[in-house]
């Protein structure tokens, strides 16, 4: 069976982690300090807070800057349902929007057309690690200033819409010239076990706000808040006599450990000249036998100002239905071959449908999920075994359309 998205995890991974076991460290400590301060250099945003999931790091943030009740938070219809969760967790409202046909990516006109005065944040999805439209998703919340009601300290302080985006899939993604990351107020990364990089889970909040904010003093605060409104944390308390401490805030529980720290630093290490240049070759090999048949619809993954971070291949089949993709998919597993589909959209779930919110409102979105089918993708992947993966999704395509 060729698995969909193992981790890689070898010596050099149970090397470092053994290290931290063995260092008395094994919650937030060295490690994820030091991981923090490397992810901030390489993604070149003012500082990086690590948290235990990226899920905990969007809620935390619309809850900092003071999204509730009344409010209302753009987002794409195509993501997943932590996107949506953590704005019902607050108390506001998701305002789903369609995506563009290319890409997956929330499309740009739609956010403009559900901006209204109940607009407290935009949270843009790097689907598959390909970036949004970041210069025009930052221009339009500028256009809208001026409708822009704030209600917290920190609102007004930003004077307009914030810019979260969740960049769950797209660490190492690169749009013109920057990485994701240092593209909008605040981005949020999943370093969860299926990601390009992993900590086993977590994630990572990369701030990057404009003045008059101090994201160094803001990191500093999150750093309590998300460690119970404690004012010192266990490395603090280590120190001779340093053994009190204060709950400034009622705060939340959700920091990362150094053993998730050990697995990301090594991750890191060899992200870039190593991991991303593997799974390009996978891309690369897959967009080539699949550019021969005109059946297929293939994955953008590279333009003259983006290049994605090769997270997941989302294969389309022109002109099929949603039945006809889940026999395909059938097809495809009885052939021991694991595919995927990213994803159901959320207004299809059961929740938000009881919520109101319907499926054929958003076309586009719909029509990308009903012919899409998600390829494996892993640093192990061989040679080989991505010819099989090939092969299989040809037969079975071949298969399923000659029957109707």
């Amino acid at each position: 069976m060729i698995p969909f998205s193992p981790p890689r995890i070898d010596d050099k991974i149970i090397s470092e982690v053994t290290a931290a076991l063995k260092s008395g460290w094994i919650t937030t400590g060295p490690r994820t300090k030091d991981f923090e301060k490397k992810l901030t250099a390489y993604c070149g945003n003012q500082s990086t807070l690590c948290l235990n999931s990226a899920t905990a790091g969007l809620e935390i943030m619309l809850r900092w800057f003071g999204v509730g009740e009344g409010d209302e938070v753009i987002l794409p219809a195509y993501t997943y349902s932590a996107t949506a969760n953590v704005v019902i967790h607050c108390g506001a409202k998701p305002v789903f929007v369609d995506v563009n046909a290319d890409d997956f990516n929330i499309n740009v006109a739609n956010i403009e057309k559900a901006i209204n005065e109940k607009t407290k944040v935009v949270m843009p999805v790097d689907f598959a690690g390909f970036p949004c439209d970041y210069d025009e998703i930052n221009a339009l919340v500028v256009k809208h200033k001026n409708q822009f009601k704030p209600n917290s300290k920190n609102q007004e302080l930003l004077g307009r819409i914030m810019v979260l985006s969740d960049s769950a899939h797209s660490f190492g993604a690169n749009y013109k010239g920057k990485k994701c990351g240092a593209l909008a107020d605040v981005s949020v990364f999943s370093f969860h076990a299926v990601k390009n990089l992993t900590t086993a889970e977590g994630g990572a909040v990369a701030l990057n706000f404009p003045e008059p904010f101090d994201n160094t003093e803001l990191y500093n605060y999150l750093c309590m808040y998300t460690l119970h409104g404690q004012n010192k944390d266990a490395l603090a308390k280590t120190q001779k006599g340093n053994w009190k401490y204060d709950i400034v805030e009622a705060g939340y529980k959700c920091n990362m450990t150094d053993m998730s720290a050990a697995i990301g630093l090594v991750e890191l290490e060899r992200y870039d000249n190593d991991t991303q240049l593997k799974r390009k070759q996978i891309f690369d090999t897959y967009q080539a036998a699949f550019s021969k048949d005109n059946r297929f619809q293939l994955p953008v993954y590279h333009t003259d100002t983006k290049i994605g971070c090769y997270h997941l291949y989302p294969l389309r089949i022109k002109g099929i239905t949603e039945q006809q993709r889940d026999a395909i998919m059938k097809e495809i597993f009885d052939c021991d071959v694991s595919v995927n589909v990213h994803f159901i959209p959320v207004p299809a779930m059961t929740f938000y449908k009881n919520l109101g919110y319907d499926l054929k409102n958003y076309p586009v979105t719909y029509d990308n999920f009903s012919r899409e089918i998600s390829l494996p993708v892993f640093y192990n992947l061989t040679e080989e075994q991505t010819q099989t993966v090939i092969n299989v999704v040809i037969s079975s395509v071949n298969k399923v359309l000659s029957y109707n």
